[in-house]
């Protein structure tokens, strides 16, 4: 079996896989990525606590609102960052199927 056969084979089955494109994935915000990630999942579980306490249901909605940008953020983040390196690079190459993950990926994440 050839590296692009064994490639459809785990996407077709929907095998978790790392994508290799061809090119190195540079990837500079991926501490501010863990940062913020972290300082979401402390936030979330903040949150849970006041679930917990009885606080008033205002002031939890409001919480889960600040996680939700929060998180939405950290993807802005990680989608910029993969534009400006990865597909930048895929793009120049031809790499229609990084493109194509990309697209999916938008899609599921919007």
């Amino acid at each position: 079996m050839t590296h692009e056969h064994d490639h459809e084979y785990l996407h077709a089955h929907g095998i978790p896989h790392e994508h290799d494109h061809g090119h190195a994935h540079t990837h500079e915000n991926t501490k501010a990525v863990l940062n913020r990630l972290s300082r979401a999942i402390g936030h979330l579980q903040r949150v849970r606590a006041m679930v917990e306490e009885g606080r008033d249901c205002s002031e939890v909605l409001i919480q889960i609102a600040a996680v939700r940008s929060a998180i939405d953020n950290t993807g802005k983040l990680i989608l910029q960052d993969h534009l400006k390196h990865c597909i930048v690079d895929a793009a120049v190459e031809g790499d229609q199927k990084a493109i194509d993950d990309l697209c999916e990926a938008i899609d599921k994440y919007m």
